[in-house]
């Protein structure tokens, strides 16, 4: 399950150090939101091609993660004016708060439809090697993440790292929906993903709002 471990209160660092980190932080957005650009074009467009809500709302959130990814990158170039830090990151965790909240209803929503009024996916092959992929990428990019916010005390990335680690939950139970609907040809199991994904992009959203006002204040 995601970890839900806040980073600890570092000692003080040496500028030098604190640099280095905040690079390495900037490197892990710029390769997350090339990665979510990818993962959410070919999953938008496979899952209306194919009529998959699970894989259509698997593009969302991947869109959802790049405004977060993209607030980060400010957050994180704006490190040495403390002030700053402190605004940036409440505005980053409520973003990512309000954005995956919106998804999770949307989701809930369709997959409902979905399954009440019994439209029955096609078989997408693109949809199951990406979520081999990203099921492969993103714990990788999430641990990465919270070695750099312990670093750095920054709680917005430990809340990206969050989403990036929701990333690849979603990606296990879109891999399940999917394979069953082609290897077995159940077709609810598509939208039975899609909410089993409800309840983890929820709580993501409702822990980054209460992160976002201790933050504030």
């Amino acid at each position: 399950m995601p970890t839900n471990t806040a980073p600890n209160r570092p000692t003080t660092l040496q500028p030098q150090t604190r640099a280095r980190l905040v690079r390495q932080g900037l490197h892990l957005e710029y390769l997350t939101l090339g990665w979510n650009l990818v993962e959410a074009v070919v999953a938008v467009a496979a899952g209306l091609l194919a009529g998959s809500i699970a894989l259509v709302g698997f593009g969302i959130d991947s869109v959802i993660e790049m405004s977060s990814g993209a607030i980060l990158l400010w957050r994180l170039a704006s490190d040495r004016e403390e002030e700053a830090r402190e605004r940036i990151e409440a505005r980053a965790l409520k973003l990512a708060g309000v954005s995956l909240l919106a998804l999770a209803a949307y989701v809930a929503i369709e997959a409902a439809k979905t399954l009440i009024e019994g439209e029955a996916p096609h078989t997408s092959y693109v949809g199951i090697g990406l979520a081999i992929a990203s099921l492969i990428a993103m714990p990788l990019l999430a641990r990465a993440k919270r070695r750099v916010a312990a670093g750095i005390d920054s709680r917005a990335l430990v809340a990206d790292s969050r989403q990036t680690d929701i990333c690849a939950w979603l990606s296990a139970i879109l891999l399940a929906g999917l394979i069953l609907n082609a290897w077995r040809g159940w077709w609810w199991s598509d939208p039975a993903a899609a909410l089993l994904m409800v309840p983890l992009i929820a709580k993501e959203g409702v822990e980054a709002l209460q992160s976002e006002r201790s933050c504030s204040c």
